[in-house]
């Protein structure tokens, strides 16, 4: 069973060598579909690559006291009939954290901090957001607001790392497990990345209690059209070190089948669900 409960807080660690490369846990999070790729290709190429250039993940200060407030107070109830949030009560308070959120709309990347960001919990959120996303205006509020980017065709080792580090750190980490939007209810297979990430952070530093948070984010019309309504479900949060039996690849699909099946459950009942990893 896994066990509910706040981690404790632990000291910027040092990063160690990983136990497989880089660069292919990377492409496993990261890689699109086939169907996806040419969307991407109609990002200049240049243009990708410097979205894509390594850079730690950072917060202004000055933006963070305005965007989010006036999201938090305006932009959402202006905009959404109702937003109902179940299971806050899972959230840590502290320690290395990675929320794992169905995809169902470009809303979601700022409906979990209205759900489960600094105003709930004092924690400011990290992303790993795809380059072609990291550019113009949008590239530099999402640099600007714990973001930082990923080139999904030609991943860097840095990103990766950089990822690690953030866990290391006690930081809390947004990756949506599915990899890319879809407007169906119904969860699609996730992609193996989150999981062999996890993993990999929790057997590099020993006793991390890097913890995965479920979330199931629901709107009552999947193009999110004004006063639509929105249900936000959060889980009981997944204890990555239960997994760790020595193999990365064995350890992260079992992680992966568990975070797969509550994130249904989440989906199907609205509530928060029993594990049995």
């Amino acid at each position: 069973m896994t066990r509910l409960g706040s981690p404790l807080s632990h000291p910027k660690p040092e990063i160690r060598s990983a136990k497989t490369p880089d660069r292919i846990l990377l492409q496993s999070l990261f890689a699109p579909p086939p169907r996806d790729i040419p969307e991407q290709q109609n990002i200049p190429e240049k243009k990708q690559k410097k979205a894509a250039e390594p850079a730690p993940s950072k917060f202004s200060p000055w933006l963070l006291s305005l965007v989010y407030p006036l999201g938090r107070y305006l932009v959402f109830p202006f905009y959404f009939g109702t937003i109902e949030v179940h299971g806050r009560e899972y959230l840590p308070q502290s320690g290395p954290v990675i929320f794992a959120p169905t995809h169902r709309s470009r809303w979601d990347a700022v409906m979990v901090p209205y759900a489960a960001g600094w105003h709930i919990t004092g924690r400011h959120l990290r992303y790993m957001v795809s380059a072609d996303e990291v550019t113009g205006l949008q590239g530099w509020f999402i640099r600007r607001l714990g973001g930082f980017p990923i080139n999904t065709r030609r991943p860097a080792i840095a990103s990766l790392r950089h990822g690690v580090e953030l866990l290391e750190a006690g930081e809390t980490l947004v990756i949506f497990p599915e990899g890319n939007i879809f407007r169906e209810d119904q969860i699609q297979p996730l992609k193996p990345g989150l999981a062999r990430l996890a993993i990999q952070a929790e057997m590099q530093k020993k006793n991390l209690g890097v913890q995965i948070v479920p979330i199931s984010i629901h709107y009552s019309h999947p193009l999110v059209p004004w006063r639509c309504k929105t249900r936000v479900c959060i889980g009981p949060t997944i204890q990555v070190a239960e997994y760790c039996t020595g193999s990365l690849k064995r350890d992260a699909q079992q992680l992966n089948v568990t975070l797969q099946s509550v994130l249904e459950q989440l989906a199907d009942r609205g509530v928060s669900p029993t594990l049995n990893p």
